[in-house]
């Protein structure tokens, strides 16, 4: 009989994670590399590197987000993995980077998805029955 695909050693689809790694001990560095490593075990993925940028300063085009795109050319690299989209950089170079990603026709994967919106705190009791008889 034949085995499972879960119980074959089956190579996925090639990644590469991105890591901001601003005044980070070494601790939450290996921890953030661990779920990097353990997401693709999950997804089937294979990790290939993972370029980490270490400059608050830097700016959409730094020299580990260069290299990055440089591999996302590369064929059969299915896309980019890092563990928020914090790592990509504050919000507007976040934005721009992620757009470059799809734009090359890479997908950006996200170890921790980005959460929903908050329901504010202050409601009555009939208005969280009303949002929760919505739901």
């Amino acid at each position: 009989m034949e085995t499972l695909t879960e119980h074959r050693l089956v190579i996925g689809p090639s990644v590469y994670g991105f890591l901001r790694l601003v005044r980070v001990s070494e601790t939450r560095q290996e921890a953030l590399l661990a779920s990097l490593a353990e997401y693709c075990r999950s997804h089937e993925l294979e990790l290939s590197g993972v370029f980490t940028e270490r400059e608050a300063s830097a700016g959409p085009g730094s020299a580990a987000f260069t290299g990055l795109m440089d591999v996302l050319a590369l064929p059969d690299v299915y896309g980019v993995l890092a563990p928020a989209v914090s790592h990509l950089g504050p919000k507007p170079i976040a934005a721009e980077r992620g757009r470059r990603i799809k734009a090359v026709g890479s997908q950006l994967l996200l170890v921790r998805r980005p959460r929903p919106a908050r329901v504010p705190t202050a409601l009555s009791p009939t208005a969280i029955r009303l949002l929760e008889t919505e739901s």
